[in-house]
């Protein structure tokens, strides 16, 4: 695994930064961890387990897990908080250089895009101004459930 010190995608997949919940899942190529941003508890983020920059420069063996691995995600999401819709999107970019590649799933709720008056990228905009991180613990208690829910899925 190439790893990169003070990326915080590779910090946090190594252990060197913790993220609440800790780890939720891992691949041959992936991880799956809760956001640490402001994007609400069921937010999470999937990364190569390689410091990636670019979608263009993933493996094979990254891109044939990718698919089936942001599907699984967003359905489990969308099971466990009943959103108006799941977000699914590339970020990619720190202090306007190419970062480490992550896909943000997002359940997005009703309350989340009044509260905001927002909707999309402006609602994800939104949310980063409000600077709302959630309570670590509640992070804590969705991973759990979430663990709880891949587990019980049917191989």
């Amino acid at each position: 695994m190439d790893d990169v010190v003070g990326c915080l995608a590779c910090d946090l997949t190594a252990g060197r930064t913790s993220v609440p919940g800790g780890r939720i899942q891992r691949t041959a190529h992936w991880v799956v961890e809760h956001c640490v941003g402001p994007l609400g508890v069921g937010t999470l983020i999937v990364k190569p387990l390689r410091h990636v920059v670019q979608v263009a420069e993933l493996t094979d063996g990254e891109s044939s897990e990718l698919g089936p691995l942001l599907r699984r995600m967003a359905a489990a999401v969308t099971a466990l908080t009943s959103p108006e819709q799941v977000y699914v999107c590339l970020w990619s970019h720190a202090d306007g250089r190419p970062g480490h590649i992550h896909f943000v799933v997002q359940p997005v709720r009703r309350e989340d895009m009044d509260g905001h008056d927002r909707f999309g990228p402006a609602l994800q905009m939104a949310m980063f101004q409000a600077g709302q991180t959630p309570d670590p613990r509640a992070v804590t208690v969705f991973v759990e459930r979430l663990r709880d829910h891949l587990a019980a899925e049917p191989s």
